[in-house]
């Protein structure tokens, strides 16, 4: 059974004209768990609308979210047990980093033991074992999303949302955080689903892509099928041949 699958999802906003305009425009895919898609396109195509709906920031105007076996349409996004990482890191400002990786849990009434000790792994594991009693304005750019993916990883959640974590940093350490999570996710066997503009980062990170465009799913598959076998024209045209 599908972890994540989506039945003709659809959600428009208001324009200035004061009608309705479709950001998503009835898409349908799953996610196995375990899988890591990578959701790629142009920007404004409604990629991260995509993610707000299944983590219950938005409400979809039709159309069925189910996870695992539940409808998820009314169900809160504190209770879908699954944790978001944003482009904006949204790091609390006054609290350490081990502060901050520890929020959730502490909020979750986990004892102090577990806590630390949860701390501790997590920070091991992503390398910021020296940053946990530093505030974030203290901190790299690389080291405050570090910290933010740390948060969402601690909580143990089903389901792992990327809305382009990696998307305000420099080349290098894009490519260093991009293997950094690919280890993670093979470790934790973690369902992951990361919105990206970056082709590359999508190729390179995703068992299997969505290419998205103006509001619908163009083609899903693995990176070689969409190199080789694109469905569409835009597909075609939209992937870099560059791009190994």
């Amino acid at each position: 059974m599908p972890l994540l699958t989506l039945e003709q999802l659809t959600k428009g906003f208001p324009a200035r004209s004061g009608q309705s305009v479709a950001a998503v425009k009835g898409i349908s895919f799953s996610l196995s768990a375990g899988e890591l898609l990578a959701l790629v396109g142009p920007s404004g195509c409604g990629k991260t609308t995509t993610l707000r709906l299944i983590a219950g920031l938005e409400t979809p105007d039709s159309g069925i979210i189910r996870l695992a076996d539940k409808v998820a349409n009314e169900i809160p996004p504190q209770d879908r047990h699954l944790a978001m990482v944003f482009q904006q890191h949204a790091l609390y400002p006054h609290l350490t980093a081990a502060e901050n990786l520890a929020f959730g849990l502490t909020l979750r009434g986990i004892g102090r033991a577990e806590v630390s000790q949860r701390v501790n792994e997590i920070a091991a594991k992503l390398g910021i074992n020296k940053c946990l009693a530093r505030k974030p304005a203290e901190l790299s750019g690389g080291e405050r999303q570090r910290v933010a993916l740390g948060r969402a990883l601690i909580r143990k959640p089903s389901l792992l949302l990327l809305d382009e974590p990696f998307a305000n940093l420099d080349a290098p350490l894009r490519r260093e955080l991009r293997r950094q999570l690919l280890r993670l996710h093979q470790d934790e066997k973690l369902t992951t689903l990361l919105v990206t503009h970056d082709q590359i980062e999508a190729l390179a990170l995703g068992h299997r892509v969505a290419v998205m465009n103006e509001g619908q799913i163009e083609q899903i598959g693995t990176p070689t099928e969409l190199r080789t076998q694109p469905a569409t024209p835009f597909v075609s045209t939209f992937l870099d041949p560059r791009i190994v």
